[in-house]
């Protein structure tokens, strides 16, 4: 597949997607990768060579975040993911993911334009522990099951009205700690072969050149107008996540092209 210029035609711009989210700018839309990357090979194969290049794009976004971001966030998100990830790991053979995309697109796409409405409830700028967990929870087991866990910690944090950088530095220290912590699940699935890590250093290269894109456009933003793009990408990635599994359920089947 090394010599098929149809791979690199869709995992540079993939790669290069999924960096510019992990950097803060529009996170949530990181999800589109693994359906790209799916273009050219199985998306369990996709999402097993994502994994390794995104626990580098972590490391960048750490150290260029490190001090930007919101510590009573990630103190009450962090133990529901890690319950979310050990659950999506338990349930990997039952769990039907057709109609969890669809669950959470459904939520993120109707949150997004809420949000654009300015509709959206002004009682979620309060941390609570019991919302923190369950969209934490939500966000660790659509991550480990099918690589979506964007919009349900954009759901939490968005209405937070935190400035850029630390919306950005947060949601990447929750995902330095979640994508670690799936490293060791999906060994035991035998993800990890030799095929799939020689793809993923190939393609590593391009991790912190999309990380510092996506920095480069949160400095630029201005807050109105950054959290408006999140809102519009949270809209995009809910249609995306509810056509496909419509697909995956055979609805609409001659519907959607």
């Amino acid at each position: 597949m090394l010599g098929d210029p149809a791979f690199y035609a869709v995992c540079v711009p993939g790669v290069l997607l999924y960096g510019i989210a992990k950097g803060g700018f529009g996170g949530a839309v990181a999800i589109l990768a693994v359906p790209l990357m799916a273009l050219v090979m199985p998306p369990a194969q996709a999402a097993a060579i994502l994994l390794p290049i995104l626990c580098v794009m972590d490391a960048v976004v750490v150290r260029t975040y490190w001090g930007h971001f919101d510590g009573r966030a990630l103190r009450l998100l962090l133990p529901g993911a890690v319950v979310g990830i050990v659950l999506g790991y338990l349930t990997l053979d039952v769990m039907n993911e057709h109609w969890l995309r669809l669950l959470v697109g459904f939520v993120a796409g109707s949150f997004g334009v809420l949000t654009l409405l300015g509709l959206q409830a002004m009682t979620g700028r309060d941390h609570h522990p019991g919302t923190a967990g369950f969209f934490g929870g939500l966000a660790g087991f659509t991550s480990f099951s099918i690589h979506a866990g964007g919009p349900p910690l954009t759901m939490y944090l968005l209405p937070k009205g935190l400035p850029p950088l630390v919306f950005a530095g947060t949601a990447g220290l929750f995902f330095a700690v979640v994508n670690a912590l799936k490293l060791l699940p999906y060994y035991l699935l035998g993800q990890f072969s030799a095929e799939n890590l020689l793809y993923s250093l190939v393609l590593v290269p391009l991790a912190p050149v999309g990380v510092r894109i996506g920095h480069w456009l949160v400095r630029l933003s201005r807050p109105a107008v950054y959290y408006r793009i999140i809102s519009v990408f949270l809209v995009v990635v809910g249609i995306k996540l509810c056509v496909d599994g419509a697909r995956g359920l055979g609805v609409g089947a001659t519907l959607v092209p």
